[in-house]
């Protein structure tokens, strides 16, 4: 089996979009609060994303993701709120994993691309959501319209996936897997704070 069907395989269990909570954005169901905490909260994984790619010597990606970390901001912004330290238990999960699975090449590459390899798709129903039942500050679109036809990354990951040694490609993918679950896991735990009716 080719890396990318065993990556997408450990993804499948965890696919962000048939999440409740992202499910209940794009249908205009997700109260404005709860798009608020997930600016507030969501944003302390996305400012670690640049660690991952410095573990990986890509300068390039890193500044990209640098110059992301404003984009949030901005959507936080739009929702008139900040981004803070995570709070709630599972988000705080997340950004520990990230850390965790950051700081060594072979487990970063997996943890990324648990990432990458959904977010054109997340980004661009989140953008479709926000713009068809929203009526909110232009902020909050640039970072989903960035991501939304963004797949460069993915593929970069998986060729420096399937250029490691047998043994790290194993180790990247349970990486994979436990990101997928933590970034699951994380909304479940956003989505657990809004009163839906």
């Amino acid at each position: 089996m080719e890396s990318k069907q065993i990556l997408d395989a450990k993804i499948e269990p965890w696919y962000l979009l048939k999440h409740p909570f992202y499910q209940a954005w794009e249908c205009g169901e997700l109260p404005v609060d709860g798009l608020r905490v997930y600016a507030e909260e969501y944003g302390a994984l996305i400012s670690l994303m640049p660690t991952g790619w410095t573990t990986l010597n890509d300068a390039h990606t890193t500044e990209e993701e640098e110059e992301h970390i404003e984009l949030w901001a901005d959507f936080a912004d739009g929702l008139n709120t900040k981004v803070a330290e995570a709070q709630i238990t599972e988000v705080k999960a997340l950004v520990d994993i990230a850390r965790e699975l950051f700081s060594q090449p072979a487990t970063a590459l997996g943890a990324l691309y648990a990432f990458e390899a959904q977010q054109p798709e997340t980004a661009k129903s989140k953008l479709e959501g926000l713009r068809k039942f929203y009526n909110l500050d232009a902020k909050v679109e640039p970072y989903f319209e960035e991501h939304s036809h963004n797949e460069h990354e993915a593929e970069k990951l998986l060729t420096r996936i399937e250029a490691l040694p047998e043994e790290e490609r194993e180790v990247a993918y349970v990486a994979c897997e436990t990101m997928s679950k933590a970034l699951w896991d994380a909304l479940t735990g956003i989505f657990a704070t809004q009163k839906m009716n």
